[in-house]
């Protein structure tokens, strides 16, 4: 059991509730039924994200020897070559379920977003405007992943939306050990005012599904703003990595919000769910090395 905590804690386990809903808001912007072998897609991006996180600490190893010297490699509970052979194997078992769930027209696109998350983690993630771009496209794949080649078009907004804050939150992430700016927090906390204006701009539908939609996007705003607006305050790195995780855990408000957009109650349903889960574990999680950043 310590060992298979130690492997939660390298992949950040709790974080990867955060990345389920990808596939769903993508799946509701093109006009696909929730259900089906299409149910395996979050389970596709779950893994590759888990591989990107192993990944990121094979990469790190160096640093984190001296920042957090904590963390399962650096701390000898993990070896670097087990942490590189965990990202490889979810890697593969991510891009096998891709094909399972959505055929060749979800593999098409899982295929360039594993690229995507080595390239990350491997090359691009020590250099600011880079590894932030990087990590979008990573999470602006995954959303069109759900859509599959011949849809994309009507799930670029969706797209583009995860995408844009997961930049942000990658920007602010660089000052969770040496502290931020000011003008990179109110930066973020302005792109996360910008975000929310595109979710809604423009939606139209029934009554129940925008009032809905509407209160799905102020919890995403209320879920993470008030973290930047602190950070931007008192940028110090302890506001920072506070800043970082509550920017993760809004994600899944965010995915709500983007499947309502589009008619799918059902599901946004299943994100409120995922949301309780992710609260609830949190509550439970008696580990402070069991966290989402």
């Amino acid at each position: 059991m310590s060992r298979f905590n130690d492997y939660l804690e390298l992949v950040r386990a709790p974080a990867v509730l955060t990345v389920l809903g990808d596939t769903l808001a993508g799946g509701s912007a093109a006009g696909h039924p929730l259900g089906g072998r299409r149910m395996t897609l979050p389970l596709a991006s779950a893994c590759l994200y888990a591989g990107g996180m192993a990944l990121n600490d094979y990469a790190d190893r160096a640093t984190d020897a001296r920042e957090r010297p904590e963390r399962p490699i650096p701390s000898g509970r993990i070896t670097a070559p087990n942490a590189l052979a965990a990202a490889a194997a979810l890697t593969v078992a991510g891009l096998g379920l891709s094909a399972a769930g959505g055929g060749r027209r979800a593999i098409a696109v899982g295929l360039p977003l594993a690229g995507a998350i080595w390239t990350y983690d491997l090359l691009a993630k020590n250099h600011a405007v880079s590894g932030a771009l990087t990590m979008g496209a990573c999470r602006a794949l995954d959303v069109l992943m759900g859509a599959g080649t011949g849809h994309l078009r009507p799930a670029l907004w969706a797209a583009g939306i995860m995408g844009g804050h997961t930049v942000a939150v990658t920007v602010l992430s660089r000052g969770e050990v040496d502290g931020t700016t000011t003008a990179t927090a109110s930066g973020v906390a302005a792109g996360t005012g910008l975000l929310a204006g595109a979710v809604v701009a423009g939606a139209a539908g029934p009554r129940a599904q925008v009032l809905a939609m509407l209160a799905a996007t102020a919890a995403y705003a209320a879920r993470c703003a008030p973290a930047q607006v602190q950070a931007a305050r008192y940028p110090v790195a302890e506001n920072a990595l506070e800043a970082t995780k509550a920017g993760i855990r809004a994600m899944v408000p965010l995915q709500a919000a983007l499947a309502l957009r589009h008619g799918s109650g059902a599901a946004a349903g299943v994100l409120a769910a995922v949301d309780l889960l992710g609260r609830f574990l949190r509550s439970r999680n008696r580990n402070p090395r069991l966290s989402e950043s």
